[in-house]
């Protein structure tokens, strides 16, 4: 098992140019984390090769490994000509995630306003068959490719696991984040039992969470269907965290854990500190 941080929870550290994409991969190595996941908020790659090559360099000093590359992605409701220049789209990226020397790259596939099952089952086929064909491409370098359960469309195990089976492909997976299934009113350790077998990648995060008839004020998001969230140091919150890393130990799973802050506290103290106690809630169940 190897704990790191994704590069995401250090964000609003980018926006306001306090750190750079470099500084956060010194940092993440500075509090403990044995690897790092890119994700391209406020910085690009796909059209900056010498900042890959900057960011593998970076990895190799402090002495992390790159775990993952993460991007977003939408292929639902296009036409076929923005269907397939998202696809296209995707492919390049796929090609960054081998220049950073990855061998897993988290895409989203889909985001809609309609979350009935009914739509999901109608865009499932045209889903599946984008993911396959970047599967395809991935597969071509060791890469092993994943849908997150998130934006709410594909965000309940089920719908994860119904788009893993119809793209049917050994290196289309899940990145399986602990906290996203909440947002759709799941369970998280439902969430988690459910899709560990298909995980590729492990995201920890926590939430705050209060019930939709108790109105917290400013600062919170609302599930699907109206529950009151707002993220939380991980460890802090509402998650029976103890629980899933439990989870996570039985199944056996081996792999990268990420941490992921959202937080309203300060990114640099919330991932250090966050870090620090998935650590040592990760040891409590090997005691218990």
């Amino acid at each position: 098992m190897k704990f790191g941080v994704s590069s995401y929870s250090l964000h609003n550290a980018m926006v306001n140019n306090e750190m750079t994409i470099l500084d956060v991969i010194d940092y993440i190595a500075q509090i403990g984390g044995e690897h790092v996941e890119i994700v391209p908020l406020n910085f690009t790659l796909h059209d900056n090769p010498r900042l890959v090559e900057q960011i593998r360099e970076r990895a190799s000093r402090a002495g992390i490994e790159i775990s993952n590359y993460a991007i977003g992605a939408n292929f639902a409701e296009l036409g076929e000509a923005e269907y397939e220049a998202e696809i296209a789209r995707v492919i390049k990226e796929v090609d960054v995630a081998h220049a950073l020397g990855v061998k897993r790259m988290r895409h989203d596939v889909a985001s809609s306003s309609d979350l009935s099952i009914r739509h999901f089952l109608e865009e499932l086929p045209r889903l599946a068959e984008a993911c396959r064909r970047i599967a395809d491409h991935a597969a071509g370098y060791g890469i092993t490719t994943s849908v997150e359960n998130h934006g709410f469309f594909i965000q309940a195990s089920d719908r994860v696991q119904a788009l893993i089976h119809a793209v049917d492909r050994s290196n289309f997976r899940t990145t399986l984040d602990i906290g996203n299934f909440i947002c759709v009113d799941e369970s998280s350790v439902v969430g988690v039992k459910n899709n560990l077998p298909y995980a590729s990648m492990v995201h920890i995060k926590d939430f705050y969470i209060r019930p939709s008839y108790l109105n917290p004020g400013e600062g919170w998001f609302r599930s699907s269907n109206g529950t009151y969230l707002r993220g939380a140091v991980a460890g802090q919150g509402d998650l029976d965290m103890r629980q899933i890393l439990r989870l996570i130990r039985e199944s056996g799973y081996d792999g990268y854990v990420s941490l992921e802050f959202e937080g309203a506290e300060d990114c640099r103290w919330g991932a250090r500190v966050g870090l620090d106690n998935v650590k040592r809630l990760w040891n409590d169940t090997a005691a218990n």
